[in-house]
């Protein structure tokens, strides 16, 4: 797998990652805009073609107590050394968040299928999380993580309305959480915001182009996400994001 293109000629650190440190360090988010993060990895509009194609083998959530069918993704847990670049998988297991973070969802263990052998071979799987890693290090000045990756792919049609964040405003229960966006087609909405726990608005933006990411630390700021609904109603629609959760260790 290749590495991400994170320091530049000079071996400097890459205004991208010092600009991420910054913002996450005065106030808790980060948008990077996908002209920068496809900088910052070395990435071309060939390599998210390639990436996209991943989203077409996730599997329905059967965990949504809402009754919804419209969420499907998959899952993956690994330990990084942002020192070393070191990015190593742990055994498959289930997926939990306390009912306090989730209400909707959350309270019990959700098992959810692998990442497929494909994904974890594409190079930009490794770059994401690479980058990723410098900057929160940079942010906790720590080089542990605990890092979960979750693919989702968020449908909607004439009879039903994506819900990329069903349970409303909310906090993750990590460290740093992040939204990378894959992919659109055919769809309406799907606007990401960030609060302060007091219901302040400080951020809203709907990502659009691949590559398009937002950066949260996670204790500091609430995030929310509105529905999705097709363009076309007559036509496939869904919205493709890559939610990566780190933890310091």
């Amino acid at each position: 797998m290749s590495e991400p293109n994170t320091a530049t000629p000079t071996g400097t650190i890459h205004p991208a990652t010092s600009a991420a440190v910054r913002e996450l360090s005065a106030w808790g988010g980060y948008l990077q805009p996908a002209a920068e993060q496809s900088d910052l990895i070395g990435a071309t509009p060939q390599d998210w073609a390639r990436f996209a194609r991943h989203w077409d083998d996730l599997t329905v959530d059967t965990y949504m107590r809402d009754g919804g069918v419209y969420r499907y993704r998959r899952y993956g847990h690994f330990r990084l050394d942002a020192a070393t670049g070191e990015l190593t998988a742990l055994p498959h297991g289930p997926y939990r968040q306390e009912s306090s973070v989730n209400p909707l969802n959350g309270g019990i263990e959700r098992h959810f299928d692998p990442l497929t052998d494909a994904f974890l071979a594409d190079p930009l799987t490794r770059s994401v999380v690479l980058s990723l890693g410098e900057i929160f290090s940079g942010v906790e000045g720590t080089t542990d993580w605990d890092v979960k990756l979750h693919p989702f792919r968020i449908v909607t049609s004439s009879a039903e309305t994506g819900r990329p964040a069903p349970q409303g405003r909310h906090r993750d229960g990590s460290t740093f959480v992040t939204s990378l966006l894959v992919g659109r087609t055919n769809v309406t909405g799907g606007e990401s915001s960030l609060y302060t726990p007091e219901g302040e608005q400080l951020l809203a933006a709907t990502l659009t182009a691949p590559g398009d990411q937002l950066l949260v630390d996670d204790r500091v700021v609430l995030h929310d996400v509105t529905p999705v609904t097709p363009v076309d109603p007559s036509a496939p629609a869904h919205r493709d994001v890559l939610i990566v959760d780190f933890d310091r260790l």
